[in-house]
């Protein structure tokens, strides 16, 4: 460039020439093709005319030497002094070289693939070249004289870098920015900014460098899109979703204040909120499964539309797709709980409406999860944690609702998950130990066997009762190694009574959950516990629930036949619950039958009184002073033609009292248990009762026919020597309550 560029002096030190005052020039203008005198000839006035085809430039009238912006003469320079070598010819050839460099410069501004521009201190273009014109629909000669504002959009400009640059503390910048096209829409560029200099080193003008990026940022934009929206739906995706909740999260991090989405204020003052409501498909799985996937992802996309138009406050609301039959809906700056589940139950009524997808009407419901709390109680991720959490407790409550975080059931479940993961390590570091609780025969009262029952001594929560770990290890799988080792343990302290009381043949009774059939090879596993510590099979017992014994498939006959062959004895554990086929019990390899705990709660009572009346069941001879209380107590009918009577008037005898519903109940059980028992008794089996607590108990359930029973009545369970202790002695010391 003119002032900057090398010409044929730069490389001749010996000639400088004097500064002029014209020097604010960024280059000479082409010269005149009648030669060097015309070109040079001062103009009455500055004149804009086109230069080269390419931009426009005020005459300077002088012209300039391109090395120092002095202005050259024919005569000799001033300051030059004697140069050798010199001749007359000097100042053609300075000329010529002029005339190059010029040449060189018009060349790579007109010809530039990339816009250029020349702005001067007060923000105006001084000369464009044709490929800036044509970015913005312009002509060139248009554009001279043109405030940068006109074409570039001030806003989002960084004010200090371009202060920066225009007082010389900066040399250049780049930012991008949308240029303003003549048909109206916007075009994006990267313009790059440079300062350009006087020889005094002052800020002379800018130089803009303008590189259209538009189709760069529609490629980007559109992968962008891609990237934060579910290809399907066209909604937000999880990765969007996560983004707007981190910034909803950040404390004051919303740009709107303390304003929810519409505009309205947040209901705790200077306490930003957020909520979710997490929700998940009912039956989506069957609906693929049935009529396929492209069913399911038409009713996806129909879904995803009546989320979008169906709920209010849509613009506050951001509606997105989690995966899979997964939506979650954020609200940034939430008003309370009251807020979130009026909206979870209006996403019910959204989807409660049958869906027309390719010919069927399916009807599908959701289950959702809700949380909302203050945004410094949280984090993006606990939020979604816990809204996930409490999607699959809507779930299990029955479907089709909506669920609130409740932090105790959440404590609970994170104590269910720590257990679960701890449970293999907790069986290699030798934390299950194995109580035993005899199993009495009502007849004589002689202990039969023992009823093992593990036990985890855990570190932090103490002594753990089977309900509270056996159906996370059958839920993980881990109950087959723990079923394992039970097993095992059992048998060997089984052979250790066996080999200190030969007599009793005391067996032992150990349960198999259904998982160990599937997942394991329980007959060889039983075959190598009784090899390994030599118990006859006679005196093992497996107890296995009737649900899972009479469930679908063979496999737990086969298996249970086997070890019935073997001469293991099967029993039935909570008997009258599960499936009770009385018809299929014939065919089952099954010795012994213990009945649920429920059947015997009726038999608390005290036994019936002679006359076969139930002192229990009958309404007990009050005092004269309770049997007013009563009386007084009972609402009179405004209907009946005794309201009127006085308060002691005994109550109708059409409406039975308390009392005589648990009689009911009472002898209710009594039959049930007799027909089960005398049924047992039919086809060969033993029967053996749970829970009992009392000597009555006892008493009644040894009337029925009952053959065995345990409970805290003759024992509770404790470890392997307690059972010793009353081979012993011959007999339990009952306890009772």
């Amino acid at each position: 460039m003119p002032g900057q560029n090398e010409g044929a002096d730069a490389r001749r030190p010996g000639v400088r020439h004097k500064e002029s005052s014209h020097h604010r020039h960024l280059a000479a203008p082409v010269l005149d093709p009648a030669g060097p005198s015309a070109s040079a000839a001062p103009a009455a006035s500055p004149s804009v005319s086109p230069v080269a085809g390419c931009g426009t430039l005020e005459d300077p009238g002088p012209l300039l030497c391109p090395t120092c912006s002095a202005p050259l003469t024919s005569g000799p320079h001033p300051d030059a002094g004697e140069v050798p070598g010199r001749d007359g010819n000097g100042d053609d050839r300075l000329l010529a070289a002029l005339r190059a460099s010029e040449s060189r410069f018009r060349a790579a501004f007109c010809d530039a693939v990339i816009g250029m521009a020349l702005i001067d201190p007060e923000d105006r273009i001084i000369e464009v070249n044709p490929a800036f014109a044509a970015l913005i629909g312009r002509g060139v000669g248009e554009l001279v004289r043109t405030h940068l504002h006109e074409i570039i959009d001030p806003e989002g400009m960084p004010p200090r870098l371009f202060t920066d640059l225009v007082h010389g503390q900066r040399e250049r910048f780049r930012v991008e920015k949308q240029l303003k096209h003549r048909e109206g829409h916007t075009v994006w560029s990267k313009v790059t900014v440079s300062l350009i200099r006087d020889p005094a080193g002052q800020p002379l003008y800018t130089l803009a460098l303008v590189e259209d990026i538009t189709e760069q940022r529609r490629l980007g934009d559109r992968l962008e899109y891609q990237a934060l929206h579910d290809p399907l739906t066209r909604l937000p995706n999880r990765t969007y979703f996560f983004e707007r909740l981190d910034a909803a999260c950040l404390p004051g991090g919303d740009d709107r204040g303390n304003r929810g989405g519409s505009g309205r204020p947040v209901a705790v003052t200077g306490e930003r909120r957020v909520g979710v409501c997490y929700l998940d498909l009912d039956g989506f799985a069957a609906i693929n499964e049935t009529l396929g996937h492209h069913i399911g992802d038409q009713l996806l996309i129909a879904v995803a539309a009546r989320l979008r138009r169906g709920l209010p406050e849509r613009d506050a609301h951001l509606v997105a797709r989690m995966g899979g039959d997964e939506f979650a809906v954020l609200v940034a700056d939430s008003a309370g709980n009251e807020q979130l589940t009026a909206l979870a139950g209006r996403i019910l009524e959204v989807l409660e409406r049958p869906f027309d997808v390719a010919g069927h009407r399916l009807v599908v419901t959701a289950s959702v999860g809700v949380v909302e709390r203050s945004v410094h109680e949280t984090t993006p991720t606990d939020l979604v944690k816990d809204a996930d959490a409490t999607l699959y407790w809507s779930k299990a409550d029955g479907r089709a609702r909506w669920t609130l975080y409740d932090p105790d059931r959440g404590a609970h479940q994170l104590t269910r998950q720590l257990l679960a993961t701890a449970l293999r390590p907790a069986l290699e570091r030798g934390e299950f130990t194995i109580e035993y609780q005899p199993l009495v025969g009502l007849a004589d009262g002689a202990v039969r066997g023992a009823e093992a029952l593990v036990r985890w001594r855990h570190p932090r929560y103490g002594t753990l009762s089977p309900d509270r770990f056996i159906p996370l290890a059958e839920e993980s799988g881990a109950i087959v190694p723990l079923g394992k080792w039970v097993l095992e343990e059992s048998c060997r302290q089984a052979r250790q009574w066996l080999t200190e009381f030969p007599d009793t043949e005391t067996f032992v009774s150990v349960n198999l959950a259904a998982r160990q059939i599937w997942d394991s090879d329980v007959v060889a596993d039983v075959a190598r516990a009784l090899e390994r510590t030599g118990l006859p099979a006679r005196l093992l017992q497996l107890e296995i629930t009737e649900s899972a014994l009479l469930g679908p498939g063979g496999r737990p006959l086969q298996a249970l036949q086997a070890l019935a062959d073997m001469g293991v004895r099967i029993a039935i554990d909570d008997f009258g619950t599960g499936y009770s086929n009385l018809a299929y019990l014939s065919r089952l390899p099954v010795h012994v039958l213990k009945l649920d705990g429920t059947f015997i709660e009726g038999f608390r009572d005290p036994a019936p009184a002679p006359g076969g009346h139930s002192t229990a069941g009958a309404t007990p001879t009050a005092s004269p002073a309770a049997s007013a209380a009563s009386a007084a107590s009972s609402p009179a009918s405004s209907a009946s033609p005794s309201a009127a009577a006085p308060a002691a008037t005994p109550a109708p005898a059409e409406r039975p009292a308390l009392p005589e519903l648990r009689s009911r109940r009472r002898d209710a059980d009594e039959q049930i248990v007799g027909a089960m028992v005398q049924l047992a008794h039919t086809l060969g089996l033993t029967v053996t009762a749970e829970g009992i607590e009392s000597a009555a108990q006892a008493e009644r359930l040894r009337l029925t026919g009952c053959d065995t029973a345990q409970g805290w009545y003759f024992a509770r369970p404790g470890e392997a020597e307690l059972v010793a202790a009353i081979l012993r002695n011959g007999r339990p010391a009952p306890s009772g309550r």
